[in-house]
């Protein structure tokens, strides 16, 4: 058997710890070369010392000392700071999970592809924001972009990369979050606490808020835009409750392929972390006569107005998906830090966007300039909004 090396970047958070759950299962497959989290130093060096990783390094350079300490006498060795983990992800693993929450992922992410080896993707706003940059970068060095995203994912499963031409739409499924049965009057209501309470998935605060507005799910038709050949127009998305149905994928000879499975990250990642072949995992296998229904609707563009901003920057292109996601990632942290409103959150980022409205990036300072006056845009609505 091959053994692969492996680099989690984002070793910590829900996707970094469901990763080595996967690796752990399979010691004699995987060697861990980087393991990397952004403050997280107690967790970083747990899963450090049961892998046996050659690297770990913290981005946070004040908590250098503490990692240095928990490691001291495993032979793993430990850096600190941003431009450490640039450094760990260009070192060339065979493959590289990139999962860092937010714009913070892009420069690691960009590093891992440049080195031209496998780059599993679980950070939608490198995509979103950078996407021709990614997708360019992955195409001149010969790497390989696996989507982990479970609806990604299970396009990527279902998509017929020899001919893509065959292939009318692309239709994404969404839960439809904690509030998919909620009134606007009670949504304008809405806590942090109840946002983050996704009925399905278990995920960070951030994207569980992003799926309770469904702006998660644009800024996945953003990302499933870059990463399948196709025309803006043929993505869209459907509210699927039971989360069984992942993404389904419309032939021009009327068939439709799906893939189905209970909802754990598991899978997905288990099918990069494999490919081309297969690994097994402990989910849950999935029983369609104890599941009984599966029930599908078109989503609420005018009580979830998030998704819809976002397929009219699907439809813009341009500079507008990075300034959207910078708005919303703005718009999200008032919001969880208690100083706007749920409903806020759409208003946000639409004001951005009419606000802000630079040209295209033609590179990665660009993009990192967008985003930069996106949240600045972002900033002085909210000012003008609670003043």
């Amino acid at each position: 058997m091959t053994v692969r090396s492996i680099a989690i970047l984002g070793a910590t958070g829900s996707i970094g710890t469901s990763t080595l759950d996967l690796v752990e299962r399979e010691p004699d497959r995987f060697r861990v070369t980087a393991l990397t989290a952004q403050r997280d130093v107690d967790g970083l060096a747990a899963a450090a010392r049961r892998t046996g990783a050659e690297l770990a390094v913290i981005g946070d350079p004040a908590r250098y000392q503490d990692l240095r300490a928990a490691l001291a006498g495993t032979g793993t060795h430990v850096a600190a700071g941003p431009e450490a983990i640039v450094e760990a992800a260009a070192a060339g693993a065979d493959w590289t999970m990139a999962a860092i929450v937010g714009i913070a992922g892009l420069r690691p992410t960009l590093a891992a592809l440049a080195a031209g080896g496998t780059v599993a993707l679980a950070n939608k706003e490198s995509l979103v924001s950078a996407g021709a940059l990614m997708t360019d970068a992955a195409r001149a060095h010969g790497a390989t972009l696996l989507p982990v995203d479970s609806e990604h994912n299970a396009v990527f499963q279902c998509f017929d990369h020899a001919a893509p031409g065959s292939i009318r739409k692309v239709t994404l499924t969404a839960s439809g979050g904690p509030f998919r049965d909620w009134t606007i009057e009670a949504m304008r209501a809405a806590t942090p606490a109840q946002a983050v309470k996704h009925p399905n998935w278990s995920m960070g605060a951030k994207i569980s808020v992003d799926s309770a507005t469904l702006m998660n799910k644009g800024l996945e038709l953003i990302e499933a835009f870059h990463l399948f050949p196709l025309p803006p127009d043929a993505f869209d998305a459907i509210i699927h409750p039971q989360s069984v149905v992942h993404a389904l994928v419309d032939y021009v000879d009327g068939s439709v392929l799906a893939q189905l499975g209970t909802p754990d990250m598991r899978t997905p990642i288990a099918h990069s972390l494999a490919w081309p072949q297969r690994m097994a995992t402990p989910c849950r296998r999935l029983d369609l006569a104890t599941v009984g229904r599966l029930d599908f609707l078109a989503p609420d563009l005018e009580r979830f107005p998030a998704l819809a901003i976002a397929l009219d920057v699907l439809a813009a292109g341009g500079a507008r998906p990075a300034i959207l996601n910078a708005a919303n990632e703005v718009a999200v942290a008032a919001f969880l830090d208690g100083r706007i409103g749920f409903l806020d959150i759409a208003l946000i980022v639409r004001k951005a966007l009419e606000r802000y409205d630079p040209p295209a990036p033609a590179s990665l300072d660009d993009v990192f300039a967008i985003d930069a006056g996106a949240r600045r845009a972002a900033q002085a609505t909210m000012e003008v909004m609670t003043a």
